[in-house]
């Protein structure tokens, strides 16, 4: 029987494994100390998986790591998710953009250097023609900029009309791959099943599309990420973003435990090696739970950061999760530190439009 290197090796050759040889590298024992939680220092197994995780990405992306403008257009929302800070039922202010305040993040974002720009925003059906009108303005004033939304599930004619007036790629997280997990997670008005159908509906449309994933969520199994691995690998995905679940004090899952860093960098490496041309960012969610998250999911293969152009006021009424960081830092100055950071790494910050590269 191959040990946990030579699954590890398999995946870099092959892009797959067996789900019992995933099961094994997932579940592998060792766990971070408290000094580990401080300085990060992982098991050799672990050390290995991250190191032919960005030996991977290399090889399709060079040390370019991709950053995307993130507008958080609106915090209202029609679901009412269990985990989400922005869920209908939250006592949160509620706030919505106008379409010249985001064309003011644009331009801001624009002079700074940033080609792509992600609209995400709670789902919204009142403001699906608001959307349209503002990609089209987006593209008209700056057609070297690719737009990215992440809006949640919408009809296919609403998606077609995104992407007639010029949207390039749309992130929509599946969750979970289990039609079980999903329903413990979701009120019963929310459907499994029209959630998948849209991820195949925008492939089908042109779109660069992104999946992902919370780590850590409640009742998820070794089993259930999994599923989620092998959902990923059938879809086939442009992006694909990943977190580990962090508990928010106003849903009914505030007294949950957060998703583990570990296992969210064994997720995020895993997937580096099962899709190697997939663009992953390193998200704010693995900063939150741990100071050196973020650079810890660059070394695991992830290569987009977010910058949060949003205006101060509305980012600090965005809140997903407890905790988030850098809710009120400026996007110039965070962009300054992160270049710096980066490169220290041993990467290089791209402000380029950033498209999936299928080779």
């Amino acid at each position: 029987m191959k040990d946990l290197f030579g699954f590890i090796d398999d995946l870099y050759d092959k892009a797959d494994v067996s789900d019992n040889a995933l099961s094994d590298i997932l579940t592998d024992s060792y766990v971070l100390k408290e000094s580990d939680q401080r300085s990060l220092s992982f098991s050799d197994v672990d050390t290995y998986l991250f190191k032919s995780a960005d030996k991977k990405r290399r090889e399709v992306y060079d040390t370019d790591v991709y950053a995307r403008g993130l507008i958080e257009i609106s915090n209202r929302c029609k679901n009412n998710c269990l985990y989400c800070g922005i869920r209908r039922g939250s006592p949160v202010y509620r706030y919505s953009l106008s379409q010249d305040e985001i064309m003011d993040c644009v331009r801001s974002g624009h002079e700074m250097g940033f080609r792509t720009f992600v609209l995400q925003g709670g789902e919204n059906p009142g403001s699906d023609r608001m959307i349209t009108e503002l990609i089209r303005r987006i593209k008209s004033e700056f057609p070297d900029s690719a737009v990215t939304l992440s809006l949640g599930e919408k009809t296919k004619k609403i998606y077609e009309e995104f992407k007639q007036a010029g949207a390039d790629r749309y992130l929509l997280r599946h969750e979970t791959a289990d039609k079980m997990h999903y329903e413990k997670l979701h009120p019963d008005e929310m459907s499994y099943d029209n959630r998948i159908n849209c991820l195949w509906t925008l492939k089908e449309l042109g779109y660069q599309v992104g999946a992902g994933f919370m780590v850590g969520s409640p009742y998820q199994t070794t089993g259930n990420l999994i599923s989620d691995l092998r959902f990923l690998k059938e879809l086939s995905p442009d992006m694909v973003g990943i977190g580990p679940f962090i508990p928010q004090h106003d849903t009914p899952f505030s007294g949950e435990k957060a998703g583990s860093l570990l296992t969210t960098l064994r997720c995020l490496a895993l997937i580096r090696l099962m899709l190697p041309h997939a663009l992953i960012p390193a998200t704010t969610a693995l900063w939150t739970i741990h100071p050196k998250g973020r650079d810890a999911g660059l070394k695991a293969g992830a290569n987009v950061i977010m910058p949060n152009l949003t205006p101060s006021y509305a980012r600090e009424l965005y809140n997903l999760y407890d905790n988030k960081k850098n809710v009120k830092d400026e996007a110039g100055i965070r962009l300054a530190g992160i270049s710096a950071k980066i490169s220290e790494s041993g990467y290089r910050l791209s402000m380029d439009r950033g498209d999936v590269i299928r080779k």
